[in-house]
C-alpha cells in the first residue's frame, strides 16, 4: 500500500526507530539463546509489546496518507475514530474519494456541516437517530448521516461480518471510497479499500 503523495516525516521516522529497535532487541534474544540459563519470555513480551506499538503507528500514518489528498480534516477524522475506538461505539464513516456515491447509496439525512472530531463523535452516540448508518465525508464536510450502503455479497469462510463490515466492503466494492469502520461489540477499528478490510490501531492523538 502506497501513496507517492504521501509525506508524514514525524510519523515514517517514529516508525524507523520503533522498528529498529525491534531489530535491536530481537538480535540480543538471538545472541541469549545459546545461554541455557537466560529466560527470554520476559523479553519476548517486550518485543510483542513493541511491535503492536509499530503496528499503530503503521496504522495512523497509512490513514492519513490515504486521507489527505481528499480531505485537510484527516486529523479530526482519526481522532473521532480513536475516541469511538475507546468508547466502543460503533461507526461507520465513508470518504468519498475520486467516484461519485450519490447512485450507490440510500440518502439519509442532510447535514452539510463542517468535520470536527465532537460532531462525527455525537453523531454515533448509541441511541440517536443518526447512529445507524454511515455518515458520508466529502471533502471538509459531513453531508449527510444514516445513509444506508449495499452490502457485500462475499463469504468469508468461517469469518463472521457485522452490518457495519459487510456495508464498508459492498461500497468499496463498487467505489473508490474508503470506509471507516468501529466495531460496537469489540472496539476494533478497520477501513476498507477495493473490497479489502485493514485491520486499525490509531494511537492516542
Amino acid at each position: 500500500m502506497q501513496n507517492q503523495d504521501c509525506n508524514f516525516t514525524p510519523l515514517k521516522n517514529k516508525l524507523k526507530e520503533q522498528l529498529s529497535d525491534i531489530t535491536r532487541q530481537l538480535q540480543h534474544i538471538i545472541v541469549n539463546l545459546d545461554q541455557d540459563s537466560s529466560c527470554l519470555l520476559g523479553e519476548l513480551d517486550l518485543v510483542r509489546t513493541k511491535f503492536l506499538e509499530a503496528e499503530s503507528i503503521s496504522s495512523t500514518y497509512y490513514l492519513n496518507c490515504f486521507l489527505f489528498p481528499f480531505t485537510s480534516k484527516y486529523q479530526e477524522i482519526a481522532k473521532s475514530i480513536y475516541h469511538l475506538s475507546q468508547k466502543k461505539r460503533g461507526a461507520l464513516i465513508v470518504i468519498q474519494r475520486e467516484d461519485g456515491l450519490d447512485s450507490l447509496i440510500t440518502p439519509g439525512i442532510p447535514l452539510s456541516a463542517e468535520i470536527t472530531s465532537p460532531l462525527l463523535e455525537s453523531i454515533f452516540v448509541p441511541g440517536s437517530p443518526l447512529h445507524d448508518g454511515a455518515v458520508l465525508v466529502r471533502k471538509e464536510m459531513i453531508i449527510s448521516a444514516a445513509n444506508v450502503l449495499p452490502l457485500t455479497a462475499k463469504t468469508y469462510g468461517e469469518r463472521k461480518l457485522g452490518t457495519r463490515h459487510r456495508a464498508a466492503i459492498g461500497l468499496s466494492e463498487i467505489s473508490d471510497a474508503l470506509v471507516l469502520v468501529v466495531s460496537e461489540e469489540t472496539g476494533k477499528t478497520s477501513f476498507c479499500m477495493k473490497g479489502t478490510l485493514y485491520p486499525l490501531s490509531i494511537s492516542s492523538p
